[in-house]
């Protein structure tokens, strides 16, 4: 089943303790869009400058990603610059140059509205409602954003998620969100406003998952060598919302294999700059990281303790 996502596409400007690089291809929608299209076909909806080579677009074709909706005007693409210290959950912005993105209103094309799989990236709540209007009655709808978003637009991010099934945001916006610092406390108000599940990340610490009466917890992949935490987000809810895809169900056990799917992608993104891991990614890796994954978390329960 084909997936729609909506959010941006940029150059990223990224420096860490482990090197650095200039000008490589970023933003939400293209980091959730590869690692989504190793489970189901994405369909893109963005809008990229004038500067916007044809080799990435060939990029996202080559991994079954219609680029359709993705849009070239007059000007430069979106960039943005930031920087990581040895604490690699949280990135210092350096520079961020809005540039076309900053007039941005979806479109979606017509072969688009029938997406029965949604996600919101994250921009504009309001935004975010509007493509909700444009699409046919999507089985499943999951969206993200952020701190800005929720500091400048709360209201209308609280209208935005009454119409979601799946919010994805990292600790400090469940928080955030609900002026709430004990994330359990957080999680039940933010799944009274709609969302029948919250997943909320939290980066080295892993992912909690959050649904009626069930708490599910998994930890981040442990890795020897991290060169690039940018996208890994925006990578865990692609391989999330694309497995959910894959799978066509959408009962607690699927969403919990979805969840270990989404840190295998994640996992995966942060071992590179860009998005130069996914491009080399192969199908088996994915299948072996999830069998670590689920031998990293397995233990039997004794039944005579």
């Amino acid at each position: 089943m084909s997936i729609l996502v909506v959010g941006s596409v940029a150059f990223d400007s990224v420096k860490t303790p482990f090197g650095e690089a200039k000008e490589i291809l970023g933003g939400s929608a293209s980091y959730f869009s590869i690692a989504a299209s190793f489970f189901s076909p994405v369909n893109l909806v963005a809008v990229v400058g004038e500067d916007f080579g044809d080799q990435y677009l060939d990029l996202f074709k080559s991994f079954s990603v219609d680029t359709g909706g993705l849009k070239r005007v007059p000007g430069r693409t979106f960039r943005w610059a930031g920087e990581y210290g040895f604490a690699l959950n949280e990135a210092k912005t350096l520079e961020t140059q809005l540039n076309v993105f900053e007039n941005f209103l979806p479109e979606i094309p017509e072969r688009y509205r029938n997406s029965e799989y949604v996600f919101l990236g994250n921009i504009d709540p309001v935004l975010q409602r509007e493509v909700l209007r444009q699409v046919n009655k999507p089985r499943f709808v999951a969206c993200d954003t952020m701190n800005y978003w929720i500091q400048s637009k709360l209201d209308e991010l609280k209208k935005t998620i009454e119409f979601v099934d799946i919010l994805i945001i990292n600790d400090a916006e469940a928080r955030m969100l609900t002026n709430e610092p004990n994330l359990t406390k957080a999680a039940r108000r933010i799944r009274s406003w709609g969302p029948k599940t919250l997943v909320v990340k939290k980066g080295e610490y892993g992912v909690a998952m959050f649904m009626d009466g069930s708490i599910f917890g998994a930890p981040a992949f442990p890795l020897e060598e991290v060169f690039d935490p940018t996208g890994a987000g925006d990578s865990f809810a692609g391989g999330f919302v694309g497995y959910l895809a894959k799978a066509g169900s959408l009962d607690e056990q699927t969403i919990r294999k979805a969840v270990i799917f989404g840190s295998v992608m994640a996992s995966f993104n942060v071992e590179d700059f860009s998005l130069n891991r996914l491009k080399r990614l192969q199908p088996s890796e994915i299948q072996q990281r999830y069998r670590e994954f689920k031998n990293l978390t397995h233990f039997e329960v004794d039944a005579s303790f």
